[in-house]
């Protein structure tokens, strides 16, 4: 007698700034989920695991984005109420989730990253403070959140301070701006799928060239000679590992015309409709977007059976 499959829970919605976005995500896997395994799509409206969920029956496939979602609080949820989830664990998405604390890990096993400094609205620096270390042309972004939610581009010392003085809460990050290609890596299991290339029409990758039509350009696989995509993907599975990832991310870096790519961050809970970064990823590496979504929870599934053997034929 076979083991009923398990139920795959898709988590989407929450109440982070990137509600929207993880609301599309969560509809397109659900749908393409449903293709292969018994699925249920959970829209969530609070900082909280849904009514329903059975550690017994389901498997979480989130599709949350920002803060509880990506951050590790969802997760050590999952991990206390017994729920066996897909993607990375609570730790390495809280570690990820902070944008410093990633590229301390990542640079330490080599891997390039810009300079920065780091900061909290009551303590924010001056902005001659910023541009001596910096110089002026850099980005402000929060520390801890996704989309490009908050991103800014400087180019003078005067724009600087006025950014600075309308941050009045949260953690921050300024960067010197590295000007460069962009680029995108899936990694699934540890191995880096296709390099994309992003082309944002107004030359800045931020929120709204993200998610308005026709706003940027992307090309999978990036139109890169062999031996530089070779550098990003290892680039990307060394951060992948150094940052103690799970199953599966997306790591993004800017590629300089002279020298090896910059990490940017890593994303533990990428965006996952069809036309999304890491399914074009997995495209360049043969995948289709319900194969890859099946491939996104085979781990977690293997987990669900070894973790419930009473389950098991």
């Amino acid at each position: 007698m076979s083991t009923p499959l398990p139920i795959i829970a898709v988590f989407a919605g929450g109440i982070s700034a990137e509600r929207e976005v993880s609301l599309g995500s969560g509809k397109a896997s659900a749908i393409a989920l449903a293709r292969s395994y018994p699925t249920q799509l959970f829209e969530l409206t609070a900082d909280a695991l849904p009514a329903g969920l059975d550690p017994k029956r389901h498997v979480v496939f989130s599709t949350l984005h920002g803060t509880f979602g990506e951050d590790g609080q969802m997760q050590r949820l999952l991990d206390a109420a017994g729920v066996t989830y897909a993607g990375c664990d609570a730790a390495s998405s809280e570690l990820t989730m902070d944008k410093t604390r990633t590229k301390d890990a990542a640079a330490a096993k080599g891997v390039r990253v810009a300079d920065a400094v780091r900061f909290v609205a009551a303590g924010k620096p001056t902005a001659d403070a910023v541009v001596a270390k910096l110089g002026e042309s850099v980005v402000v972004k929060p520390n801890n959140e996704g989309s490009s939610v908050g991103l800014s581009v400087i180019g003078t010392r005067a724009e600087l301070a006025e950014k600075l003085a309308t941050i009045t809460a949260g953690s921050w990050l300024i960067e010197r701006r590295i000007i460069g290609r962009e680029l995108s890596v899936g990694v699934l299991g540890g191995k880096a799928m296709g390099v994309v290339e992003i082309r944002p029409k107004s030359g800045v990758y931020e929120y709204s060239s993200k998610y308005t039509k026709g706003m940027t350009e992307y090309f999978a696989p990036a139109p890169l000679d062999d031996a530089t995509t070779a550098k990003v993907q290892r680039a990307a599975e060394t951060a992948f590992a150094a940052c103690g990832c799970r199953d599966y991310a997306r790591v993004d870096f800017i590629l300089p015309a002279d020298g090896d790519a910059f990490l940017l961050e890593i994303n533990t809970l990428p965006g996952m409709k069809e036309t999304s970064l890491l399914p074009m990823s997995a495209r360049c590496a043969g995948l289709d977007f319900t194969g890859l979504v099946r491939e996104l929870v085979r781990p977690a599934l293997l987990r669900f059976q070894k973790a419930a053997p009473a389950l098991r034929p």
